[in-house]
Parts: C-alpha cells; sequence; structure tokens
C-alpha cells in the first residue's frame, strides 16, 4: 500500500502533518473534506493547505501509530516504511528534483536551500522548468567535482607512495636500531657477569666481597642470622647479586658446586624476631613465587 495517501489522509483528520527534517503541512481548520473518499485515493483536495519548512521537526508518534493502523503493520514496520520514504523525499530534493506527496502537492529546494511548496498533485509548467535548470545546475556541479576529484587523485598518487616507502624504511631503521642497543646492553651484561664470575667463593662458609681480589674467612658473629632471599641458578644469581650491590646493600652470595647460588644478609636478631624480620626482606628482595629462609 502507498504511503503518500495515507500521509494525506491524516493531514485531512488531524489537519496537520509534521514530516521529520522535512516541516510541517497544515490544512485549513475551515476547508470541509470527504474523509471517506480522500480515504481510498479519491477526491483528494489540495486546496487550505500550507507549509512551514523545519529540518528540526521531529517524529510524531501519532503519525506512526496512524499508518500502522492503516497499513495493518507493526509499528516498528511503519516507522521503517516512513523513513525510507522521506529518504528517497531528501534524495529527490538534493539533487533538485521535486517530490511529489499524492494528495497534498509537490516540494522542491531552492539554491539557498529551502523548501518551496506547490500545492496539488499536478506539477506547474514554471515548477517543471525551475526543476530541470536545477537538474542542470547540479549535473554540472557534480561533473565538475568529479573532474577535480581525478586531477587531485593524479598527482596526489606518488607523494602516497612517497610517504608510504618512507615510512617502510623509517620503520626498518627503528627496528635495526633497537636490535643493535639490544644486542650491545647483552654483551656488556654478559662481560660484567664474566668479571664478577672470577670472584665468587665456593666454600658455603666465605662471603663475596667486590672489593677484594681474595677470598675472605668469615663466621657468622654469635647473635646473627643469615636470612636468605633467593636461590639462583648461576646466571640468575650473580645478574641479581651485582643489581642488589649496585643500590649499596650488604647483600652475600655463596655457592657449593658452582650452580646453586644462595643470596642472604647477615643481620642481628633475636630468634623470636627472625620470622618477622625474614617476612619484611622477603617482600623487598625474594622474587614473586619463592620463599626466603633463615640459617644460623
Amino acid at each position: 500500500m502507498k504511503l503518500a495517501p495515507i500521509l494525506a489522509q491524516y493531514l485531512y483528520t488531524n489537519k496537520r502533518l509534521d514530516l521529520p527534517g522535512i516541516g510541517s503541512f497544515l490544512l485549513d481548520p475551515s476547508v470541509i473534506i470527504d474523509t471517506e473518499s480522500s480515504r481510498h485515493g479519491k477526491n483528494f483536495h489540495t486546496e487550505g493547505i500550507s507549509f512551514i519548512n523545519n529540518a528540526a521537526t521531529k517524529e510524531v508518534p501519532e503519525l506512526i501509530q496512524f499508518i500502522s493502523q492503516n497499513t495493518g503493520k507493526m509499528k516498528a514496520l511503519a516507522a521503517a516504511d516512513l523513513d525510507s520514504y522521506l529518504q528517497l523525499a531528501q534524495q529527490f530534493l538534493n539533487i533538485g528534483k521535486p517530490f511529489l506527496v499524492e494528495g497534498i502537492g509537490s516540494l522542491v529546494k531552492s539554491r539557498s536551500g529551502q523548501l518551496t511548496f506547490i500545492p496539488g498533485d499536478i506539477l506547474p509548467d514554471k515548477l517543471k522548468e525551475y526543476s530541470a535548470r536545477e537538474i542542470s545546475s547540479t549535473s554540472s556541479s557534480e561533473e565538475s567535482f568529479a573532474k577535480s576529484a581525478v586531477e587531485n587523485i593524479k598527482w596526489r598518487r606518488p607523494l602516497v607512495i612517497f610517504f608510504l616507502l618512507a615510512g617502510i624504511g623509517l620503520a626498518v631503521w627503528a627496528s635495526y636500531t633497537i636490535y643493535k642497543r639490544a644486542t650491545a646492553g647483552k654483551n656488556t651484561e654478559n662481560s660484567d657477569l664474566s668479571n664478577t664470575e672470577g670472584t665468587i667463593l665456593t666454600d658455603s662458609s666465605q662471603f663475596y666481597k667486590p672489593t677484594s681480589n681474595q677470598p675472605v674467612q668469615q663466621q657468622i658473629p654469635e647473635g646473627n642470622y643469615k636470612f636468605v632471599v633467593e636461590v639462583a641458578n648461576k646466571e640468575r644469581g650473580l645478574f641479581r647479586f651485582s643489581a642488589l650491590q649496585s643500590y649499596g646493600l650488604d647483600i652475600k652470595m655463596e655457592t657449593k658446586d658452582s650452580m646453586i647460588y644462595k643470596l642472604y644478609f647477615v643481620l642481628p636478631a633475636l630468634p623470636s624476631d627472625t620470622a618477622r624480620l625474614m617476612d619484611s626482606l622477603g617482600l623487598l628482595y625474594t622474587p614473586p613465587g619463592e620463599r626466603g629462609f633463615v640459617e644460623k
């Protein structure tokens, strides 16, 4: 079922028709119309109809309900039909072509963007001539725009290719620089570890002293305990030991077999305080997932 006759019928019944994005049609209340005959698409009356152009006009729920009742469709489908109809109207108007609302009149968009309303179902000759001029003007503008777009593409394409290649080159250079820096850092770290390795003591009763070239035999003083914060392999132990020493900490390290390295602090403590001290040191220096312990 066509939607235009239903819109006309709504206007005849309610004396006002609001179309979202377009405006409002008003029917003079003094005009008497045979709504029964107009309901079937006969005896349309276009006299006494005026139009107010207002793109901010919003959808009226009563109109959707009216369309739903007269088409037998659900409100959601009725709203979709109205939206499609209005989109079609906008397309016609935007290209300068008049849009005929059956039973009401015709709309056409002027150069200023305003909508002009002509009551009646037949387009006057003047409106036809106006429409032809508008279409011709629009076509010329579209051709000019298309020509300009093609010319822009022609000179922009080499520029886009240049920037694309430059971007690829920059990405390659950045990747290479990062790789070189990472390799250099790793080599320096391995070198430092190698230099440190020669001074590790293998006797569990000896402590590592970075300021001395010779191992120093030490005993844990009475009333002191070994708070072991980490047990690691050779590479990890050497790295961690150097890192903690760089913080100015009095960290110590020992190994029995040059495979397992024990990092610990020697601190004075009462037997009842060792667990609390170990928990505190563990939070700061023991890796997640591991647990420190105390030795005498």
